[in-house]
């Protein structure tokens, strides 16, 4: 789907120590969904997995709302979708998740019609995982509340390459999310947005864009997590979406660098051993007090 577009970076054969998985090579698809569109969005997403499939990919992951567009307004209610495989789109989804693990965003709608912005880890044929978007933007130029629910959960969860957490756009804008997973054993965060871009910061960077990468850096730093953050490109409504997809070790260093304003396929091995070096150099996760920072979210909450 992106032949021209494909980047590869520290590329190696995956290697298993003592039966666990040393490395994982993942693929951040930064596409356009066409709005509303869930039959084309999803003919793009099968060609970007056999793309990546070809290219040794493991893990694959899209966009938030990559089945559907951003602003659909009313249209949320048409095309949301019960996840599962009496879903057409999702039995399509399924059976390509044997051959390689992803991650796919969509409306939900759950069986007493409540509609929400969702993201499912797919692996093997079978859903591992969905996160519903618990923090909704309702400022500026956003106005989610009025057409979707919020999630009410933020939970980490097992995979074949280890424990890891999901998380959509403004999600990760509250550290309580990311700190929530980080204590729940995700090793590895991956953050998707439809974050579109504001002013300027400089010649190449938007200044949503610079404080969103902040972000990854920092919580990829603090958690010594890997963070994978895809957003999507295109616009919509007048809105331009930015890309700057990326990846995070957990030592802050950039292992994918930023891509803007176009499409692409961007491809990165992970080396898991990294958390190791990363937590021995700097303990945080070992000397955190996950009790006491319970303890004192009790009493501030009963005081208020």
């Amino acid at each position: 789907y992106f032949p021209s577009t494909a980047v590869k970076i520290q590329a190696g054969k995956t290697k298993k120590t003592r039966g666990k998985l040393m490395k994982v090579k993942v693929a951040l698809a930064q596409i356009s969904p066409q709005l509303g569109n869930v039959e084309e969005n999803l003919s793009i997403h099968l060609q970007i997995a056999n793309t990546a499939h070809q290219k040794g990919v493991q893990l694959l992951v899209f966009p938030e709302l990559s089945l559907t567009g951003y602003w659909l307004r009313d249209q949320a209610f048409s095309v949301a979708m019960i996840p599962s495989a009496e879903n057409k789109t999702f039995a399509a989804l399924l059976d390509t998740s044997r051959r390689l693990d992803m991650v796919v965003g969509f409306v939900e709608r759950d069986r007493r019609y409540r509609y929400l912005i969702s993201a499912a880890y797919l692996s093997k044929g079978r859903i591992v995982h969905i996160h519903r978007k618990v923090y909704l933007p309702t400022y500026g130029m956003f106005d989610e509340g009025r057409y979707f629910a919020s999630g009410n959960a933020i939970q980490a969860f097992d995979t074949q390459f280890g424990r890891m957490g999901l998380l959509i756009c403004e999600d990760f804008w509250h550290m309580s999310s990311a700190y929530l997973l980080w204590l729940d054993g995700a090793d590895l965060l991956i953050l998707t947005s439809s974050a579109p871009q504001s002013e300027l910061a400089d010649d190449e960077k938007m200044g949503s864009a610079t404080r969103v990468e902040l972000i990854a850096n920092t919580y990829a730093s603090i958690f010594t997590n890997f963070v994978i953050h895809v957003n999507r490109t295109g616009s919509e409504a007048g809105a331009n979406f930015y890309g700057g997809s990326t990846v995070f070790g957990p030592e802050g260093n950039q292992i994918v660098p930023s891509t803007y304003n176009k499409e692409g396929l961007f491809t990165a091995e992970l080396d898991l051993m990294q958390l190791r070096r990363a937590r021995i150099r700097l303990p945080l996760l070992r000397d955190e007090r996950g009790d006491l920072t319970a303890r004192e979210l009790r009493r501030i909450l009963n005081s208020q």
